[in-house]
């Protein structure tokens, strides 16, 4: 990855700019219809694709654009602007013919969302570790034992052998004094994404939570752990069990776009069927900025799925993001039947963070 990025700065803007559209919901690049857009409803435009992805095709800052729309040489010059950056991207192979972001797009998108993300990982929260009381060889160590045959040389807790030859008054080490460390296994732990692609989901709220499934998966498979990825809206848009191929997630979360309504019974649903039928810990953390507005009566219908999960032994905690009071309710009832946590953001900064502290407290 950092082959592709290193020192290239056109690669790197390049893959910003799919990663800005994607964030927007723009799934590909007109010149002609993107510099009519700006030219003819600029404070609309704005509002609809962002600053930044104006800032990528252009070259120009907003505020400067917006100030000079009104000067015919510069409208000629930032329409020559846009379609050469445009061209690039064609030849680069971004996008298509027609302007639509390519498979080698999606990739590069996914290689610079990893690295900004790789480098703002955070430390991980501050609950602590679930440990299984089953003996394993390669756990943490917890307390010495005497030794038995068969056990290991490297698991030998030197100090407290020495202390107990000495208390005997041995002068060398016998084997009745020999003390090993017993090593405890932290257990299978399987968790699920939930990312909410709902249209009210646009912009820089779907983008900071793209960047935190990423720090997510790169913490959980650092930890032999797997991670499984669900993007809902009106249905189900993509459904990954849990997986330990860091790739296969990377470049799923990269291609995210919001859209459409917010469907949570019917991916807490998909999640029982995706996590394996084993006995370990499974978890579904969802992240979400409104109440479900899919289906029947879509509050009780998640209610009881969340029920449904609970009986699978799944358990669920909600990541709110600028919910209302009748959000943070319905959300609190979602985890209180789930057995898991509710978080709310009001700082985007903090979403990362938060989706760490989540995956610490199952470990």
């Amino acid at each position: 990855m950092h082959s592709v990025l290193n020192n290239d700065s056109q690669k790197i803007e390049e893959g910003k700019i799919i990663q800005e559209a994607l964030s927007q919901g723009i799934g590909g690049f007109t010149p002609d219809l993107f510099f009519e857009k700006l030219v003819k409803n600029y404070k609309m435009t704005r509002k609809l694709i962002g600053e930044s992805l104006i800032r990528y095709v252009s070259g120009y800052d907003p505020a400067y654009i917006e100030k000079n729309l009104g000067i015919p040489e510069f409208v000629r010059h930032l329409k020559e602007c846009i379609n050469k950056k445009i061209r690039q991207l064609r030849t680069d192979g971004v996008i298509d013919k027609q302007g639509a972001i390519t498979e080698t797009g999606i990739e590069l998108s996914a290689l610079v969302l990893y690295i900004e993300e790789l480098d703002t990982i955070v430390p991980h929260g501050i609950q602590g570790e679930r440990i299984h009381k089953k003996n394993f060889s390669y756990g943490d160590k917890e307390w010495s034992r005497l030794y038995k045959k068969d056990d290991r040389y490297r698991d030998i807790d030197i100090r407290k052998s020495a202390k107990a030859s000495i208390r005997r008054g041995h002068r060398r080490l016998e084997l009745e004094d020999l003390r090993v460390f017993e090593r405890k296994s932290k257990g299978a732990c399987y968790i699920i994404y939930g990312l909410d692609a709902s249209g009210s989901m646009l912009g820089e709220k779907i983008k900071v939570c793209k960047k935190a499934g990423v720090a997510l998966a790169y913490r959980a498979l650092q930890q032999h752990d797997s991670v499984g990825l669900i993007v809902f809206g009106t249905d189900i848009k993509e459904a990954i069990a849990p997986t330990r191929s860091f790739n296969q997630l990377l470049t799923a979360i990269s291609r995210v776009h919001a859209t459409a309504e917010t469907n949570i019974a019917a991916t807490i649903k998909k999640s029982i069927e995706l996590f394996p039928t084993v006995h370990a810990t499974k978890h579904l953390l969802l992240l979400t900025d409104a109440l479900p507005t899919k289906g029947v009566d879509p509050q009780k219908e998640t209610i009881e799925a969340a029920g449904l999960a609970a009986m699978n032994h799944i358990t669920i905690s909600l990541v709110g993001i600028n919910l209302d009071d009748q959000g943070k309710q319905f959300a609190q009832k979602i985890v209180e039947v789930g057995h898991g946590k509710l978080y709310v953001v009001r700082n985007l900064n903090e979403v990362d963070k938060i989706v760490l502290e989540d995956y610490y407290r199952l470990i």
